[in-house]
């Protein structure tokens, strides 16, 4: 019976997850085209995009935890199937979206030319890298929407109105990129000459085909949101209601903290690795892109996770809520093995669809098939961290980043690459011994059963 009851969270993860792993997919592919697009403008360009990309995971993410507020309080309301106060949360989350959106976009507009100065980025790119700063960030309240609403949507088991506004995005952007980064030119299709126009705007053209797509996504998801039978604001609250938003931010605040001091350890290693130099920049960025790939596994069981421990936690039910993990576990270790085995062998191929530079792709086949290795132990960390979201349990999931980040990733890459002198492979190296000190965390805790709600909590994990 018990197995029964384990198999039976199988359906109910993959349901949730492949959505999330597609639209991950569809934004990976996107990246993956804009960086070679980009990469076809020489090493110069590519380390100009991809020197301020921390800051973008910094602001990006410092959303997403607000998002995670309102995914454990919602789920955990639909499965005690108190509706209402879900809805409630629904129109916070408008309010959230209005006043956080509206913040991002003034600081990120008004600190576009400093960026790439704290960023240590090459002073004969700085001026390119601010501009594509500026207009990247321009419509930071439609990104702020499409951020919130879509983790909204996914606390309800919609993941798939994100997944379509998603895949919607992409093709804009990718349209858009083909026709204002490059000059009109002529090409030959079977013997036979064809004139495309083009704006030739360079990474202006990136920026700007990125900005369009972000500001139809953001419209696109409040569109959908509004319109969902389950979750509609639609007839809420738009006042501050702390009611809702007290627990909201109670789980919010300690998965914010965490991942704006995670992501500024990402900004520090970032820009530790601009100063060893163009080719060090840009080997960096073409391997965050490719690696960015193989993490989708990991981070489409957590979605799923996180909503259905919600559920479970909100329904009071100890068993889903450990069938969960013992389903949830051991598929994304399956997963994220095959994904590092594709990693560890097709790492030279895909460094060679961004880059020509021989130094360039080298040193990111090198680092790639290093990390490769280490997919299966992240891949728990995050699992594990997303069935505790759901539970409303993000305060360990913030020390553990916290101290992994800057006590091995951050301090060891400076003492290898500011002291010693040692180059980008070292760099990744206290990057894989982080994600190595996550996973043994993450599974200490889980085996002591302390990352359950008290009330949860039995004598002995079954």
């Amino acid at each position: 019976m018990k197995k029964k009851a384990l198999f039976s969270m199988l359906p109910a993860i993959v349901a949730l997850a492949w959505p999330t792993m597609l639209e991950q997919l569809m934004q990976t592919a996107v990246q993956y085209i804009d960086t070679a697009m980009v990469g076809s403008l020489g090493k110069q360009a590519t380390a100009a995009v991809g020197a301020t990309g921390t800051v973008n995971w910094l602001v990006g993410s410092t959303v997403s935890a607000i998002g995670v507020g309102f995914l454990s309080y919602i789920a955990q309301s639909m499965g005690a199937n108190e509706k209402d106060n879900a809805k409630k949360a629904s129109g916070q989350a408008v309010t959230a979206v209005i006043i956080v959106g509206l913040l991002f976009t003034f600081l990120t507009t008004s600190l576009s030319g400093l960026v790439p100065v704290w960023m240590q980025v090459d002073i004969n790119i700085r001026e390119m890298a601010s501009r594509y700063f500026l207009i990247l960030y321009t419509p930071m309240l439609f990104r702020t929407a499409n951020i919130i609403f879509g983790t909204v949507l996914r606390s309800v088991g919609d993941t798939k109105s994100p997944m379509i506004v998603g895949i919607f995005v992409n093709i804009i952007n990718i349209l858009l990129n083909f026709f204002l980064i490059y000059p009109t030119r002529s090409v030959t299709i079977f013997d036979t000459g064809y004139t495309i126009y083009g704006a030739g705007f360079g990474i202006e053209g990136a920026a700007i085909a990125s900005a369009v797509s972000y500001a139809f996504g953001g419209i696109a998801i409040t569109v959908r949101i509004w319109r969902h039978k389950e979750i509609s604001p639609k007839g809420q609250s738009l006042k501050p209601d702390i009611k809702i938003l007290k627990p909201c931010l109670r789980v919010a605040l300690p998965n914010m903290f965490q991942r704006f001091a995670t992501s500024l350890g990402y900004v520090a290693f970032a820009s530790m690795i601009n100063s060893l130099g163009e080719t060090s920049t840009a080997a960096h960025t073409i391997a965050n892109t490719v690696e960015s790939a193989f993490y989708i596994p990991g981070y489409g069981m957590q979605t799923a996770a996180a909503t259905l421990s919600g559920n479970a936690c909100g329904a009071k039910d100890k068993e889903r809520l450990q069938n969960l993990a013992k389903a949830a576990i051991p598929l994304v270790i399956v997963l994220m093995i095959l994904s590092g085995g594709l990693l560890l062998i097709f790492a030279p191929d895909l460094m060679l669809l961004f880059s020509k530079d021989t130094e360039v792709i080298a040193l990111g086949t090198t680092v790639l098939r290093m990390v490769a290795i280490s997919e299966p132990f992240y891949g728990v960390p995050i699992v594990i961290e997303g069935i505790m979201q759901g539970a409303g349990k993000t305060v360990s999931p913030f020390v553990f980043n916290v101290l992994g980040m800057w006590f091995v990733r951050i301090l060891g890459t400076f003492i290898c690459t500011q002291l010693l002198s040692y180059g980008l492979v070292s760099a990744w190296a206290c990057m894989i011994g982080h994600n190595m000190l996550l996973f043994v965390m993450f599974i200490a805790l889980f085996a002591s059963g302390r990352w359950k709600p008290a009330y949860m909590r039995i004598k002995k994990y079954q």
